[in-house]
């Protein structure tokens, strides 16, 4: 049937609820590359406003470093603008097996396989590797793009309590009798910033003769001694089957992802995997520049050393004045509000004070557990942090939630 009046009238009063509900995302419109200082039209046709990024995935501040530029440029100019193929017919180059290699020396795996992104990575392992014989049991938190690629997989499929490690053994004994039990968890949990317990979980895999998988897109480049991730961070390197991460976060912020782990089943994704089968290769220029990252941060911590320093002083800061805040160790450090409308006030609030967040809500979380998650950088000074928090402050007074917990803060905004 053609789309018709009452098709569209269907859909303009789901798009009047989610306005009403207070759940409508609006984009900001930066005007210049990506950095802890940008100039953001919001809301659109507004007056542009120099702002403090307090929300990006540019963890190590490597999004529009020089050398990382010009070494797109330089593969630009070396290699071309795309490759016009997909990579086992002709869009393989001598620099996508280069950038393979060098993560996988860096992820200390076998084996690696780029995809366009890390959604598409785990939209194709799953089925690529696994069947009816065998189940998935993922921690209740995952990354909803492993949520839909588990989906897309002929596996059974359960789950354990977040973090919950006595929960996790009860299911993978209850699942003995699957050819394989697959153990799914993210490294870094993109939402509340937690760190997976992944040295107890590989403890468990290795009784339970399971394999682990990890999506490390929040921890790559940065979590560690050496930024090697999650897994070095909980000392497993090496014992992690398989990983998929992002070159979109710390490794460049551009996109592309990839598949990491033991070479037979990296090996089964290169010949069965659907996104990479069937998608264009990724970009040349993207290439270059994620081996100019590698070599960035394979020379010296000194970014990581300031993203873990900065990461310390803004938990400090938030706790002192009294907000709620998620623990944890890594530079996503979510201020917990539980109702989206005043999520979405607080962080209007702090873009009039200079300060560009944004409130996370249903469904991007789930419901009553609305936030703004706030992300460091390795490119903030102290002096960045320090004009954040007087606006945090400013808006947190303003709007009465300063020293309310959880229990206050329903009873006085709602769930």
């Amino acid at each position: 049937m053609a789309y018709d009046q009452k098709a569209q009238e269907h859909y303009r009063r789901e798009l009047d609820a989610i306005r009403s509900a207070g759940l409508f995302k609006e984009e900001r419109i930066i005007h210049d590359p990506q950095a802890v200082e940008i100039d953001v039209e919001f809301p659109a046709g507004e007056p542009v406003r120099r702002v403090i990024n307090l929300c990006a995935n540019n963890y190590l501040g490597l999004s529009s470093h020089p050398k990382v530029v010009a070494a797109a440029h330089a593969g630009l100019d070396r290699r071309g603008y795309g490759m016009s193929s997909v990579r086992f017919i002709c869009g393989t180059q001598d620099v996508h097996r280069e950038l393979e290699r060098k993560l996988s020396g860096f992820l200390g795996t076998e084996d690696t396989l780029l995809f366009p992104s890390c959604m598409d990575a785990n939209a194709g392992v799953f089925e690529a590797l696994f069947s009816e014989a065998d189940v998935l049991i993922a921690d209740r938190l995952v990354h909803a793009s492993i949520v839909d690629g588990m989906r897309l997989s002929k596996a059974a499929q359960d789950t354990f309590k977040h973090s919950d490690m006595e929960h996790l053994e009860e299911k993978l004994a209850e699942h003995l009798d699957k050819r394989f039990r697959v153990v799914v968890t993210d490294g870094v949990f993109s939402m509340d910033g937690d760190l997976a317990r992944l040295d107890e979980i590989v403890a468990l895999a290795e009784k339970y003769d399971a394999m682990v998988f990890v999506d490390d897109s929040h921890a790559t480049g940065f979590m560690g001694a050496t930024g090697r991730g999650s897994h070095e961070q909980t000392g497993v390197v090496g014992r992690i089957d398989l990983i998929t991460t992002t070159l979109g976060k710390a490794l460049g912020g551009a996109s592309g992802g990839c598949v990491s782990g033991r070479a037979e089943l990296v090996e089964m994704c290169r010949q069965r995997a659907r996104p990479y089968l069937f998608s264009n290769s990724v970009p040349p220029v993207i290439v270059s520049a994620a081996l100019a990252v590698l070599d960035l941060i394979g020379g010296s911590t000194a970014r990581r050393d300031k993203l873990e320093e900065n990461t310390r002083y803004w938990r400090g800061l938030l706790a002192e004045a009294g907000f709620d805040v998620k623990p944890g160790a890594s530079p996503i450090v979510p201020v917990m509000l539980y109702n989206a409308r005043l999520a979405q006030d607080f962080a209007r609030g702090l873009f009039a004070r200079g300060i560009y967040v944004v409130g996370f809500f249903f469904p991007v979380v789930a419901k009553g557990q609305a936030r703004i998650r706030t992300q460091l950088s390795a490119a903030h000074d102290k002096a960045h942090l320090d004009r954040a928090i007087e606006a945090f402050v400013s808006v947190g007074r303003e709007l009465g939630v300063l020293g309310l917990d959880r229990r206050q803060l329903i009873e006085r905004f709602g769930p």
